[in-house]
């Protein structure tokens, strides 16, 4: 016979296992996903200044699209689908437009965010290449609030 105490301690591990895995799998595959960026210009590997794929770019809807499934998937997690943040990192639909924009965001995707030795972003520059992150550029511009 199994005492009450003992069922009662299984029962509790059961339950905080379960929540926690829950926990672990609501949170999604961490683990960057390549991104296809053939079908745009390639940039090598000097950092531009500025992002290549705005709207007078002959293919600026192929480097939307890339863009936008590039964000779904390595970004939103944390920034929120459609850009829409939930609090957890900033709301980069008010990224400023144009080349200022482009400063700040060339910047911290290069080089990440760490905090009292905590990462909060990535450099997701070693990660995903300089025309993904371009792409994800344009495409957040299509989605901007930024005034």
């Amino acid at each position: 016979m199994i005492k009450p105490t003992k069922t009662l301690s299984i029962v509790t591990a059961g339950a905080l296992s379960m929540l926690m895995s829950v926990q672990v799998l609501a949170h999604g595959d961490v683990t960057p996903q390549s991104i296809d960026t053939t079908e745009l210009m390639q940039l090598g590997d000097e950092w531009l200044e500025e992002n290549p794929y705005r709207e007078d770019y002959e293919k600026h809807d192929v480097a939307v699209a890339i863009g936008s499934s590039a964000y779904t998937q390595n970004c939103a997690r944390c920034h929120g689908l459609e850009a829409i943040s939930g609090g957890i990192a900033p709301d980069l639909r008010y990224l400023e437009d144009g080349i200022d924009g482009d400063e700040w965001y060339s910047y911290r995707v290069q080089n990440g965010a760490v905090r009292d030795g905590r990462v909060y972003m990535p450099k997701m520059s070693e990660h995903l290449s300089q025309e993904a992150l371009w792409a994800i550029r344009a495409w957040l511009e299509t989605v901007s609030v930024a005034e």
